[in-house]
């Protein structure tokens, strides 16, 4: 990654060169594999220490000075002297970072960065300028920031960083998830979260606070949005992938867990149909979204060769959706909905989480009301994952299915395998079945053939299918 840095002092270029180095490493960083160049940098110290900062870079993909722009969010501390417990965790040394010799950490590592963040949430107070600055606030009637600050960040995530927050015997402790791509707007994972939790919904964690604030955008005007959410951390729980390929490696029927899993997920979609605003499903609403889906089928077509002998099937199945007369009406959903975005706690049972919607597609987009039945088809989907774990599944993976749909419409009392919503599960399964075929082509050619499978499995159904 070059450097075309547009910074107000050498501390600034300095820093935005170590970043510039670093970052392409870093799991959350999306610029892998294409030309990427720092254009800006802002930062900000958290505290009066000033060891706690946080920067916003914004990288350019690509030569052209018109290409897109993404802007990171990157904490780090600054410290005068080197911290040996800190050592896995170093960006790199630098000789003069507003006027002393400085070490530069990956800042979620430092324990004084997360106290620092939390004492923001807690107190409702501000840092930085009008032109980049963050604000904390405390979630009404939510979990108080506990008195001891043990932090631990956890791994495998790629888009955010999730720091835990341990707590003193007596207080519950807290998951600080830092979003790495800034994005104007409200972040679905705050407002549909705190939503569900205003209204009392059991189903995902209960919320403490969040740190919003604003920053320069790509186009370098002026943009506010979040930057960081801390919720309840469920210690102990273990998430539904682990629990449900526990469950067939053993052999074991899954059905009851999957049964409930429906009535939870059914649950929610019913708070949020009640709590955030909802739209009618028009023919015209209808009529985009079966444009949409064609649209996936011809970029899928494209990509996959294997596909192409199913193109003309799986247009007809998704161009079903603009003649569906009784839709349900369009309402705010988890929007990536799979095993792992569920946990299970001995105490509440399934409790859901992450409700960003897919990190790829633009905020604004994961804000706007869809069809729930588009979570019951990413959930359908994960259980097909589930069950390919083991060489012999028998009917594991539908077992889980039809427990899942029971449960579901046990809450709902409607039957998403019945009549128009039969439609519209069909077309938004094999929406993301398709999905599913170009990503492991390119990412994990070995499981090609799961989503391949099904891609030809749901066709069949779909023209066998007296409905």
């Amino acid at each position: 990654m070059s450097a075309d840095v547009r910074t107000s002092t050498a501390s600034d270029e300095a820093i935005a060169s170590l970043l510039r180095d670093w970052a392409p490493a870093q799991r959350w960083f999306a610029h892998k594999g294409v030309a990427a160049h720092v254009q800006r940098i802002e930062r900000t110290p958290l505290d009066e220490t000033g060891v706690a900062q946080l920067v916003a870079l914004t990288v350019r993909s690509g030569e052209a000075e018109d290409a897109p722009r993404t802007v990171y969010s990157v904490p780090i501390s600054v410290r005068p002297t080197p911290d040996e417990a800190l050592a896995h965790a170093l960006i790199g040394e630098l000789p003069d970072v507003d006027g002393v010799r400085a070490w530069i950490y990956d800042g979620p590592h430092d324990p004084t960065f997360t106290r620092s963040l939390l004492t923001l949430v807690a107190s409702g107070e501000g840092a930085g300028s009008r032109a980049f600055g963050v604000h904390g606030h405390s979630a009404h009637g939510g979990l108080p920031v506990p008195a001891a600050a043990r932090t631990k960040v956890l791994s495998g995530e790629q888009s955010n960083t999730s720091i835990v927050v341990s707590a003193d015997e007596g207080e519950t402790p807290l998951i600080a998830k830092v979003f790495r791509v800034l994005s104007a707007g409200d972040n679905p994972d705050v407002v549909v979260q705190t939503a569900l939790a205003d209204a009392g919904c059991g189903r995902v964690p209960r919320p403490s606070g969040w740190v919003d604030g604003q920053w320069t955008d790509a186009q370098g005007g002026r943009a506010v949005g979040h930057f960081v959410h801390v919720t309840e951390f469920l210690a102990g729980s273990e998430d539904a992938w682990r629990v449900a390929t526990a469950a067939v490696a053993q052999g074991r029927d899954f059905s009851p867990e999957a049964r409930e899993l429906g009535r939870a997920t059914a649950e929610v979609h019913a708070v949020l149909a009640v709590e955030l605003p909802t739209e009618t499903a028009t023919p015209d609403r209808l009529g985009a979204l079966a444009d949409g889906l064609l649209e996936r089928v011809a970029w899928a077509c494209t990509a996959v060769p294997q596909l192409r002998d199913v193109a003309e099937a799986a247009r007809a199945r998704v161009d079903a959706v603009r003649h569906v007369t009784h839709a349900p009406a369009l309402q705010r959903v988890h929007g990536d909905y799979h095993l792992g975005q569920v946990l299970h706690s001995a105490t509440r049972g399934w409790v859901l989480l992450d409700f960003e919607g897919e990190p790829l597609r633009p905020l604004a987009e994961r804000s706007v009301p869809d069809l729930a039945l588009r979570d019951v088809a990413g959930m359908l989907r994960s259980f097909d994952y589930a069950a390919s774990t083991v060489p012999d599944p028998g009917g594991w993976g539908e077992a889980c299915r039809e427990a899942f749909l029971a449960g579901y419409t046990e809450v709902v009392g409607a039957d998403p395998r019945a009549g128009d919503q039969a439609v519209l599960l069909a077309a938004l399964e094999l929406d993301k079945a398709l999905y599913e075929v170009v990503y492991e082509a390119r990412n994990r050619p070995d499981w090609l053939r799961i989503p391949l499978d099904a891609v030809h499995r749901l066709l069949q159904t779909a023209s066998t299918d007296p409905s």
